[in-house]
């Protein structure tokens, strides 16, 4: 890997968001983000949204106020990337997520099994109806019609790596909203 130093013009190219800019932006720290996070052993999946997270933090404040000292955009980028693993890091001491799919009923299921899923289908329909708009159609789009990814990104006018960053936030505020659920329930 060959390191670089950066200048203003570099930095008013990220902030402008010029193509070649930001791509070899991209490539360069993303590579960097992924070293430092695979030495830590970290999953491929973790890895994938701290680098997303890492780089839509960054871009926000590059276009919101800028950086004063340019040439230490990459301290700039690895301590936003140590913020982001430290908040991954909590959140996932406090969060546990659906990752399997319901249960699907067998050939030989009973009829009290079939109703059962369709219950709980129907609860999980009822939570996703208190979400916003948005978060409710992106979790139906990819996890009750999974439908492709490609397909989702481009009708929300997305790319795949901000997807992955909304699906993370619907996601937890799902789980919030099936424990207020239970909470409410006193279960």
């Amino acid at each position: 890997m060959e390191f670089i130093s950066f200048d203003e013009g570099y930095v008013q190219g990220l902030a402008a968001g010029d193509a070649t800019t930001v791509e070899h932006f991209n490539r360069y720290f993303g590579e960097l983000i992924s070293i430092k996070l695979r030495s830590r052993q970290y999953s491929a999946q973790t890895i994938d949204d701290v680098r997303q997270e890492t780089f839509l933090r960054v871009f926000q404040v590059l276009r919101r106020d800028g950086i004063r000292q340019p040439e230490r955009i990459g301290a700039f980028v690895n301590s936003i990337c140590n913020n982001v693993v430290m908040e991954f890091g909590r959140a996932s001491s406090r969060l546990t997520f659906m990752d399997d799919p319901p249960d699907q009923p067998s050939y030989a299921a009973n009829a009290d099994d079939d109703m059962i899923q369709r219950e709980r289908r129907a609860h999980v329909r009822r939570i996703l109806e208190q979400m916003p708009e948005k978060n409710q159609k992106l979790l139906t789009a990819v996890f009750l019609d999974e439908r492709p990814p490609d397909e989702v990104c481009a009708e929300m006018g997305i790319d795949r790596n901000y997807l992955r960053v909304l699906l993370f936030r619907a996601r937890a505020q799902l789980k919030q909203a099936v424990n207020r659920k239970r909470a409410a329930n006193g279960k």
